[in-house]
């Protein structure tokens, strides 16, 4: 029998454990997607106890606790720090087979050096020795033990970017930190809240919007804006892939119909999104950006909860839409007229792993090394099982070699053990084809593959 979780974790034979240990262990992390506060890192925080740093807006470990029939008020409610903690101490020995169950004991003793099982009996001296031990690491701490390099916040449009000046001026903190556009609010003409966001966007570029055509000036003012600051990406979150062709006379007409506020037909919030889209990818393909496009949430579906919680609290699924042929006509109107950025796709029904696979090499192109990519397992997928799937789905109609590899996609500062989750996982998969004779025994080679994956290309990828 194994120890549990020793240094061979995940890694099943002995190449697996060279590749790891020789190969990605050390190597830096570079975060191109996550959604940790630029004035927290500014701010350097500090976190009053294991309880905020550890269960303050962790969707993953709120979701068990209520499966566990924990009450709301030891989640997101007004429970004291520890009685929070040990309720969530009393899952951990449930949660047999998850990810969390791993990523907590990661946590333990990569940040806070305790190997000791979370359990109830074991609660209140981990409580403690975490909590002495956080007054030591704050923030920038965490960031830097991590052996992060570069990372990317997700930024809306009209931000200002107040703390990404601030922290370009401090010279203290080596980490790069650089915002990324997330124009969502623009994109989603069928939400309550379109109208009073656009006059926002209005009031922050300057330009009076009552059409498309200002419209698209405001959010390429904005993106010129952020251009300045430093961004090289954009994220969306594409929920459902939306795309129908029109023209500018029509859609002028949808965005008019919309701030009147007039109710859109699905036909013509498709036209809206889709000739926003495309819009917003020339511009990204102009200043030789990178998008991201992440499919298939399906958010807020308790509407008791949400009317309790608000939006965004743990109660999002996977959505079973079938999206195939509407992005491949989004991404090939961007193409067609040679605009297409660097574009990164992120599935969160595993079952579409194929379709993203198969998809971005339709739209390769010369001189652009692995210019479309299939992203990393994303969210309900970046577990063991979600991980192997996606990198399987990649190398049998890919190149995984040229991978752009792991993000944390978390508000978490102690979230990179992630990293190093996904890093053994690969190792174990490619050490094992090696060991089964279904590649050559050239493990200096395929260590450097691994160190690629884990961060070369990435750095790379996104280097204009």
């Amino acid at each position: 029998m194994k120890t549990f979780m020793g240094e061979d974790f995940v890694l099943k034979n002995k190449t697996a454990q060279i590749l790891y240990h020789d190969y990605a262990k050390d190597m830096p992390i570079f975060d191109f997607h996550c959604h940790l506060s630029v004035e927290e890192i500014y701010n350097d925080k500090k976190f009053s106890s294991i309880t905020e740093a550890w269960l303050g807006g962790d969707h993953y470990k709120w979701r068990l606790l209520r499966e566990m029939g924990v009450d709301e008020s030891y989640i997101t409610g007004d429970k004291g720090d520890y009685e929070k903690f040990l309720e969530y101490a009393k899952v951990m020995p449930y949660a047999i087979g998850n990810p969390i169950f791993h990523w907590t004991h990661l946590e333990l003793r990569r940040y806070f050096g305790i190997d000791e099982i979370l359990s109830p009996n074991t609660a209140e001296s981990i409580y403690n020795r975490a909590n002495e031990k956080l007054q030591t690491l704050t923030a920038r701490k965490l960031i830097t033990m991590s052996n992060v390099k570069k990372l990317f916040t997700t930024d809306d449009p009209i931000d200002d970017l107040h703390f990404h000046k601030l922290l370009k001026e401090d010279k203290s903190f080596a980490v790069e930190v650089e915002p990324a556009f997330r124009p969502d609010k623009a994109l989603n003409i069928e939400q309550s809240t379109y109208v009073s966001y656009i006059a926002k966007l209005a009031d922050v570029s300057g330009i009076k919007i009552d059409g498309i055509q200002n419209l698209c000036e405001a959010l390429t003012k904005r993106i010129e804006y952020f251009d300045r600051m430093g961004c090289v990406c954009a994220d969306h979150a594409l929920d459902r892939v939306m795309y129908m062709p029109a023209t500018a006379e029509q859609v002028d007409g949808i965005v008019k119909k919309a701030l009147a506020g007039g109710e859109l037909i699905r036909a013509e919030i498709e036209q809206y999104k889709g000739y926003v889209l495309v819009h917003l990818g020339r511009q990204y393909a102009h200043l030789h950006w990178v998008q991201q496009y992440h499919i298939g949430a399906l958010r807020n579906n308790s509407s008791r909860t949400m009317g309790l919680l608000g939006p965004d609290t743990g109660f999002d699924a996977i959505e079973d839409q079938s999206f195939a042929k509407k992005l491949s006509m989004l991404l090939d109107a961007l193409d067609s007229t040679n605009e297409l950025p660097k574009t990164i796709l992120y599935c969160l029904n595993p079952r579409d792993n194929e379709v993203l696979a198969t998809l971005i090499n339709c739209f390769q192109q010369g001189g652009t090394i692995g210019k479309m990519q299939f992203g990393s397992a994303w969210w309900f997928n970046d577990q063991k099982d979600g991980m192997e799937r996606q990198l399987m789905a990649l190398s049998q109609v890919g190149l995984i070699s040229k991978f752009v590899g792991m993000l944390t996609d978390s508000r978490s500062f102690l979230s990179y053990t992630r990293h190093e989750y996904f890093r053994r996982i690969l190792c174990n998969m490619l050490g094992n084809l090696i060991e089964e004779g279904e590649y050559p025994n050239e493990v200096e080679f395929v260590g450097g593959i691994v160190q690629d994956i884990c961060y070369n290309n990435a750095i790379n990828y996104f280097n204009k």
